[in-house]
């Protein structure tokens, strides 16, 4: 999960972008903010939350003992609903061929100039790890800050210029260049995310690449990634863009950069204006670091789980409701408790999958077949959702929307909701109309700068031209003080997020979830019920891919 959005607090009621045919689908109760739509129930979901998040799922983390159980369990919870294996073939399973990678400990990262020698600290001062399926890796080079790591012709952006950078290990800030007129303005492009960083870095034939992470930018804390150095990561098998990759990958904490830039002479924060600018060109620190990473090896087939509604009008076309099982498993190298549960990540949201499923089987079938899909290793890059995105079941010209969920409201009810990427599709008109249905209203993202729509699943489908539809709970709660939300959010970015904290509360109150999860059943009805093809705005960089899909039907 990519953390949560602090909300502003402009409120903005989507408007409509015009008349659509979807079906009119009242819900019950009377007065503001309708009742719960009919099978969804908060003691079923707590259970289920409670179930999946328990010691005994060990963490959920793909190819352990806890994805078994977590896979026997859904499986399990959708057969009971009479829902059918989605997988084309009969079975409830999409295999997902991975590799885990596991570092070795014992090895630091040396950064030298003119003698002067230094030794910095894996967790503390930086987190290495390769992308390469190998034992082993070597890096022996001179770092390059190469400010962004832009290469935007669209706007006239190169921040490597001329230069040369391979064989260097290249320093990237996070994030895109600040501007108000370029790269989307407030809100991050792709050419923001780390994992572009790392992309373009092995483009320009480097040895290393490391992102330097700084808190506020970012959008969570160092210890997110610093916690466990030695953790095991997965990529895709046979994939072999990896091998193309810069050996060494990772992050390095603002501190230890800042200390890189002293030995070199510079200021890191001079450095760092200047890299906002056009004509910034790559900076030679004369530092050089040195460092092994060196690997154990397991290959494992992980497994999206998928289930079916099928349609009775147009079964071929599909309505996707997504959320990730997955979560960070159990690290016996931590004292005390060693089980990263992910209750509210995403336990909470693959228990509001389930609890759509009793939703949607509690009635009559739609028109459109409906898609459960609860995805792997989604912590680990969105790698489930990559992989279906790139063998789908169902054709991705015939998926009418994904619709994502991940990290349900755990805290009340809320007469709003965040709207991550708003603005990207005509969803945003089906999300307005069950908005002013529900009697709530509708923000978009406050902090687009930290792209997060980028860091969850949805981004898996919308790359490969589905209109991809992901909403964040809102932060305005009933009988609460302004602020509460914003400052429950913060409360769990700092404590909870990716850490073993993040357990069922005793002071949870799902009734918001409720709210929350009949939003997305009505969202979902509308579409699965009507025969309307929602499209990406004029501006989306997916809109290209979807009008070459559907013109080819």
């Amino acid at each position: 999960m990519r953390g949560f959005i602090i909300a502003s607090s402009v409120v903005v009621l989507v408007a409509c972008r015009g008349a659509t045919d979807f079906p009119d689908t009242p819900l019950d109760g009377p007065g503001f903010l309708p009742g719960v739509a009919a099978g969804i129930d908060a003691g079923t979901l707590l259970a289920e939350i409670e179930q999946l998040a328990s010691d005994e799922f060990e963490g959920r983390a793909p190819g352990s003992v806890g994805e078994t159980r977590t896979v026997e369990y859904l499986i399990g919870q959708f057969s009971a609903l009479g829902l059918e294996p989605g997988n084309p073939d009969g079975t409830w399973i999409q295999q997902v061929p991975l590799v885990g990678i596991t570092p070795v400990a014992g090895d630091v990262l040396s950064v030298s100039r003119d003698g002067d020698t230094r030794e910095l600290e894996p967790g503390a001062d930086y987190v290495a790890y390769t992308k390469r399926v190998v034992d082993e890796v070597d890096l022996d080079a001179e770092f390059v800050f190469v400010g962004y790591g832009a290469v935007a012709p669209e706007y006239d952006w190169n921040d490597f210029k001329d230069v040369d950078v391979s064989g260097k290990i290249l320093l990237f800030l996070v994030n895109d260049p600040p501007s108000e007129d370029l790269f989307g303005g407030s809100a991050m492009t792709y050419y923001g995310r780390w994992t572009y960083k790392h992309e373009i870095a092995a483009e320009q034939g480097a040895a290393g690449a490391l992102v330097i992470h700084e808190t506020g930018p970012a959008g969570y804390p160092w210890e997110v990634i610093g916690s466990s150095p030695y953790g095991e990561s997965f990529d895709l098998v046979a994939d072999d863009r990896n091998m193309g990759r810069a050996s060494v990958e990772g992050w390095i904490q603002r501190d230890a950069a800042v200390a890189l830039f002293e030995m070199a002479g510079l200021d890191f924060d001079t450095e760092k204006v200047k890299a906002a600018t056009g004509d910034f060109r790559p900076v030679e620190l004369g530092v050089t670091g040195k460092t092994r990473v060196r690997n154990a090896l397991r290959t494992i087939d992980s497994q999206n789980v998928v289930a079916r509604l099928t349609g009775t009008g147009v079964p071929d076309e599909v309505v996707m409701y997504v959320a990730h099982w997955d979560h960070l498993g159990l690290d016996e190298n931590l004292p005390g408790d060693q089980i990263y549960n992910g209750a509210a990540d995403n336990a909470t949201g693959t228990a509001g999958l389930i609890e759509l499923a009793r939703a949607f089987t509690n009635g009559e079938p739609p028109r459109r077949s409906l898609l459960f899909l609860a995805v792997t290793a989604e912590e680990q890059g969105l790698l489930g959702s990559r992989y279906y995105g790139e063998h789908p079941l169902y054709p991705a010209s015939q998926t009418v929307a994904a619709l994502n969920m991940d990290v349900l409201n755990q805290w009340g009810r809320t007469t709003d909701m965040t709207v991550v990427g708003m603005g990207q599709s005509d969803l945003d008109a089906v999300a307005g109309e069950v908005a002013a249905q529900l009697g709530r209203v509708l923000k978009p993202d406050p902090e687009p700068e930290k792209g997060f729509y980028y860091r969850s699943d949805h981004f898996s489908f919308a790359r490969v031209g589905i209109p991809a539809f992901y909403a964040d709970p809102g932060v305005d709660y009933l009988d609460k003080p302004p602020g509460y939300g914003i400052e429950k959010r913060e409360e769990y970015t700092a404590n909870d997020y990716h850490a073993v904290s993040d357990e069922v509360k005793p002071d949870w109150d799902l009734s918001g979830a409720l709210d929350d999860l009949t939003f997305m059943y009505q969202m979902g009805a509308r579409l699965a019920g009507g025969d309307t093809w929602p499209e990406w705005s004029a501006t989306s960089e997916f809109r290209a891919v979807r009008e070459r899909q559907r013109s080819t039907r």
